[in-house]
């Protein structure tokens, strides 16, 4: 891809040039089809009509006026109806044998299934002729300049399947269970031609895998036994995956249309107004005089446009066209400088408060507010970042580079810190005076309190525009041109603050007001669209250049290209949430999970950790076809179960929301690891270097992302769940120092260069910091083991509040033989049984056997999982142990031995200057 360097370009660069690198994030992201004149404008238009839908139905406007009210089944027939449309307007079809091979196959194959799958009285005479017209359809060819007759036929039937549902949804509410025809025929064409849009906009690996589920459902009868099921037929498949909210129309695309569609727009938006470009410049004018400068400025200049980018794709070009030269300037290989680019930006999903578009699904499936998302994910995405800061550190410290040369001298030490502690505390008292203003504005002005904050709001900005208009406007600088200086860091801040606003905007509406997901988004994306139309003329008349009709109109042309592009950006997420839906609905109605519980487990041993492994790996292969949302939807929706009820059965309490997190990393990371890693293969088109080698840096490079969810899962504190302010900033602490020495530890360089028992020894150093528990608990056992008889009197021996743990055998709700482990809050009580009987439980003897006899229900007991006839194994009482931390003392001091041998061996040898 990136091995033939364009012979027009500078040769330090030796990438794609700008135009290929568009075409690449088109190619993947918003449409790669370059339709010009009024075909143009048609899609335009449509892109621009989807984006006013999306603002109309988040707004209050419709429940204000009592017109346009859509309920959710509805908007999200319209909305796919939009992603189908310009799916096929927007993507050509991808030509080679296998792609044209999969489109022809895939009707054909689904046509024979459905006809297989239809039930005696259902006339399927017509089936063969929807799967023969696509295929016709994807034969005659899909041009890249023009959208032919029968591509524009495949768009209006695809939109028109989808809108079939707000059309007939009443008709379609009265017969719910009973499809008739026609809506036999609609699901059929629907089904087939989201799969062809799914191959176009995605690729062939989600639309293979939908395809598998689909025939698994026809073919349940003919599986393995273990995973075998009686079979659905034609009328069962249309009814749960079309007609009713189980499949495609089911929670993943509602999520994308009421929460995705804005914030996508909103950082479309943003970076049109010129954030993107802001955040970069102010990166680098504070980092790149650093060692590794630039390298440094990458990391930090793609967390910031992680918040306005949902595309780890589109992230890696937009800084990437920047930073990788200047990487590549400073002495990294164009593989690291790709690396190092790849890690950043596909951190960028995983970095509150604006997260990647599986974060909002975990919402519905996690079932809790997007603000404990934000909070359980804001530690491990802090922690990963600072690490890669660190990485890029040692690389620098490897070869000897330096940073690039400094605008201006720098001030002393003490004076720059004092610097920073006021600029800290006048941020605070700024905070603390609007919380309590707005608190205060509420109450007093309960009618007028909206448009006293908008005022509010706009004179900020208007004050924020003023001081950036006396600056000089930022350009995007060649980043082959020499360097001679970096940009003043005061001038290059002051420039473009009125850019956060609508971000703190958002997260206040998030984190403070509480508002949902998308209505935060819609007044966040409202405010920028204000600041889109003003900025321009506002600037003019505050520097006094005339010209305000034009600057008017360039605002105008800004808002309008920033809410196509919010669109065409929505087209992949769309329809991928759509397809991921046709899974999910294939799962709850074949019973595939539970069949996959039982092969999981006999895979894993029973063992927590193994099949977290096997989780970790299906994400990854999966996530080399599929996009992070279908990725996390699937895997979720097959593993997360899988993984809550094994931890218990092993003693384990697994929080869902690690579980979904963890998925959600891995998912992530497949956008990294070869030999598919699309954000590698993207960053290796910008610096000319190898995709493979490449991703095989970024992987290592991104060794930390994979290695914190193994840790959350089994220290759950790292997701600041039930631990106070002071706990929490203790946690991330020894998180941060503990990721650091793995990242030391991964890249072979502390101080100096590592010798292989002092890796080993940094390696147990950050996994002692991290789970210390695992140590103390081989020291002094938190749990003493009882005879099962003896329950009484560990009830009784145990303190009120405390938990027994109590391991036992019976039979799940399908009958099938169980053991799992079940922790019973004791409460108070005279005696053991007492205290037994207050929490629910009571026992009998058999044979010498205990057996539950009786579980109160709503007890205690109950909620642990216990039933009647339960056999009791084992039983656990908790004992006093000593607290886990005592064990960063051992590592704490192998700390200070590994320091002390690597600061011997760094003031003796000294270090060699090479390259990357």
């Amino acid at each position: 891809m990136s091995d033939n360097p364009n012979t027009s370009q500078d040769s330090s660069r030796g990438g794609l040039s700008q135009a290929e690198l568009d075409e690449l994030v088109a190619s993947s992201d918003t449409g790669g089809r370059g339709a010009t004149g009024p075909v143009g404008v048609f899609l335009t238009c449509v892109a621009l009509a989807w984006s006013l839908f999306q603002l109309w139905i988040a707004s209050p406007i419709p429940f204000m006026v009592g017109v346009g009210v859509f309920n959710d089944t509805e908007a999200r027939s319209i909305h796919l109806a939009f992603a189908i449309f310009l799916a096929f307007a927007a993507f050509p079809a991808a030509r080679t044998k296998f792609q044209l091979g999969l489109g022809i196959a895939v009707p054909i194959i689904l046509a024979v299934l459905f006809m297989t799958g239809a039930k005696d009285s259902v006339s399927t005479w017509w089936i063969p002729v929807v799967a023969a017209a696509v295929v016709g359809a994807i034969v005659l060819g899909s041009p890249k300049d023009r959208v032919p007759v029968w591509e524009w036929a495949l768009a209006v039937v695809g939109a028109l399947s989808a809108l079939y549902l707000y059309v007939y949804y009443r008709d379609i509410s009265g017969r719910v269970g009973a499809p008739i025809t026609q809506d036999f025929v609609v699901a059929v064409i629907g089904i087939i031609l989201l799969l062809e849009a799914t191959r176009r906009a995605l690729g062939p690996a989600l639309m293979i895998v939908a395809s598998v589920f689909l025939m698994y459902t026809v073919l349940g009868p003919f599986m393995p036994s273990i995973i075998a099921h009686k079979g659905n037929s034609l009328s069962e498949i249309v009814n749960h995956q079309w007609i009713t909210t189980e499949g495609v129309f089911g929670i993943a695309l509602g999520v994308s249309t009421s929460f995705v569609f804005l914030f996508v727009l909103f950082g479309s938006l943003l970076d049109r107004a010129g954030a993107g470009n802001y955040f970069i410049q102010v990166a680098f004018s504070l980092m790149g005089h650093m060692k590794g400068g630039p390298a440094k400025a990458a990391v930090v200049s793609s967390a910031m446009t992680g918040l306005i980018s949902g595309s780890s794709i589109a992230n890696v070009v937009t800084t990437g066209t920047f930073t990788i030269p200047l990487m590549k300037k400073v002495g990294f290989s164009s593989e690291k400088a790709g690396a190092v680019e790849v890690a950043s930006s596909v951190n960028g999903q995983i970095m509150p408060p604006v997260m990647g578009a599986a974060a909002f699904l975990m919402v519905e499936y996690v079932g809790i507010p997007y603000f404990d998302v934000v909070k359980h994910a804001f530690l491990p995405a802090v922690i990963s970042y600072i690490a890669l800061v660190y990485i890029v550190h040692l690389e620098a410290l490897k070869a000897g580079m330096e940073g690039l040369p400094r605008a201006y001298t720098p001030k002393p030490i003490v004076q720059r810190l004092i610097g920073i502690a006021f600029t800290i505390a006048a941020i605070c008292a700024i905070s603390f005076a609007v919380y309590y203003g707005m608190g205060w504005i509420r109450p007093a002005f309960p009618e007028t309190a909206g448009y006293i904050i908008f005022a509010f709001i706009s004179l900020v900005y208007i004050a924020l525009l003023y001081v950036a208009s006396k600056e000089e406007p930022l350009e995007l600088d060649d980043p082959n041109a020499p360097v001679t200086a970096l940009p003043l860091p005061g001038p290059t801040i002051r420039s473009g603050l009125h850019f956060i606003l609508p971000v703190v905007v958002l997260v206040w509406a998030l984190m403070v007001d509480r508002l949902s997901p998308g209505l935060s988004a819609f007044w966040a994306t409202a405010y920028m669209v204000f600041i889109l139309v003003t900025q321009r003329p506002l600037t003019a008349i505050m520097r006094g250049e005339g010209a305000f009709g034009a600057a008017v109109a360039q605002g105008g042309r800004d808002l309008i290209d920033g809410l196509e592009t919010g669109a065409r950006n929505m087209i992949g997420i769309g329809i991928a949430t759509a397809t991921a839906g046709i899974i999910v609905g294939a799962v709850s109605q074949t019973g595939v999970g539970s069949a996959l519980a039982d092969v999981v487990e006999v895979l894993s041993g029973g063992n927590i950790l193994a099949i977290l492994f096997l989780t970790a790996i299906l994400s990854l292969i999966l996530g080399m076809g599929l996009p992070t949302t279908a990725n996390y939807i699937v895997v979720s929706a097959l593993l997360a179960p899988v993984i809550v009820t094994l931890g218990q059965q092993n003693g384990l309490i697994v929080p869902l929301i690690a579980v979904h997190l963890f998925v959600f990393y891995f998912g992530i990371m497949a956008d990294v690891t070869p030999p598919v890693g699309l954000a590698s293969f993207a960053a290796a088109a910008v610096s000319g270097g190898d995709p493979i080698k490449t991703g095989v840096v970024a992987f290592f490079y991104s060794l930390r992302t994979a290695a914190l969810p193994f840790l959350f899962i089994f220290n759950t504190e790292l997701l600041l769940i039930d631990v106070t302010w002071a706990q929490g900033i203790f946690v991330f602490l020894i998180a941060t120092i503990a990721m650091l020495l793995f990242a030391a530890a991964t890249q072979g360089w502390f101080l100096a260069r590592n010798r292989f028992y002092e890796t080993i020894a940094l390696l147990l150093i950050a996994f002692t910091l991290f789970r210390p528990g695992f140590w103390m608990d081989m020291v002094a056992p938190p749990y003493a083991e009882e005879n099962p008889a003896a329950i009484a009197e560990a009830a009784m021996a145990t303190a009120p509040g405390d938990d027994l743990r109590i391991r036992v055998a019976g039979l799940n709700d399908l009958g099938d033989p169980i053991e799992f482990v079940a922790i019973l809050p004791i409460e108070d009580g005279a005696t053991g049984d007492e205290r037994l009987e207050n929490a629910g439980l009571l026992f009998r003897d058999e044979d010498g056997k205990m057996i539950v006899d009786d579980v109160a229900f709503g007890s205690a007991a109950a909620d642990a999982g216990l039933d009647w006839d339960q056999e009791v194994l084992r039983v656990l009482r908790p004992v006093s142990q000593p607290s886990k931390y005592f064990m960063f003392i051992p590592a704490l001091a192998l700390l200070a031995l590994v320091v002390f041998l690597q600061r011997g061996r760094a003031a003796v040898v000294p270090r060699k200057t090479k390259t990357a």
